[in-house]
């Protein structure tokens, strides 16, 4: 069966991330209601993620403190690396706490990262240590040749527009 892909799969992200965000800066919480929801997969966390060149090599960090090895899932399709998992939430010894301040995500995450097209899995090399996730894309940051195209005009002769005085 053929992988198929969301073509929406990085807009929902991104528009749960706007209203996350939205929230975060009028209440000062994500929660406001101070009920603790289960994120969803449109609304999963997205791990803080460094990209650089390192030569000609891709580095890509992400954060992923207290996120089980074993929960890290690194795949790579059609010229896309994803990163994705579970953080669980702590619950040793919470049921008789109430948070006054909440700002750890739990749930899953996804991170994806466009890569260029002449990178295959062989290029693609990862580590996790400390909470850190180091992914080396070997070559990906040469420089690589691109071709200019050529914008073609096929519009009609410029037009004039008569501007009206206001109380024409």
């Amino acid at each position: 069966m053929p992988d198929r892909r969301n073509p929406f799969e990085g807009v929902t992200d991104f528009v749960s991330e706007l209203s996350r965000l939205r929230s975060l800066g009028m209440h000062g919480t994500v929660e406001a209601t101070g009920e603790v929801a289960e994120r969803t997969h449109a609304s999963a966390w997205v791990p803080s993620t460094d990209i650089l060149a390192a030569g000609d090599d891709l580095v890509i960090r992400i954060e992923l403190a207290g996120v089980d090895p074993a929960d890290v899932d690194l795949r790579f399709s059609h010229g896309v690396l994803t990163v994705s998992g579970v953080r669980h939430a702590d619950e040793d010894g919470q049921d008789a706490s109430a948070f006054l301040v909440r700002e750890r995500y739990y749930g899953e995450f996804r991170r994806s990262i466009t890569l260029p097209e002449a990178v295959t899995a062989d290029d693609i090399e990862a580590a996790f240590e400390d909470g850190l996730v180091t992914i080396t894309v070997s070559g990906a940051a040469a420089d690589r040749e691109s071709s200019r195209i050529e914008v073609a005009h096929r519009g009609r002769a410029t037009t004039q527009r008569r501007v009206r005085p206001p109380n024409a």
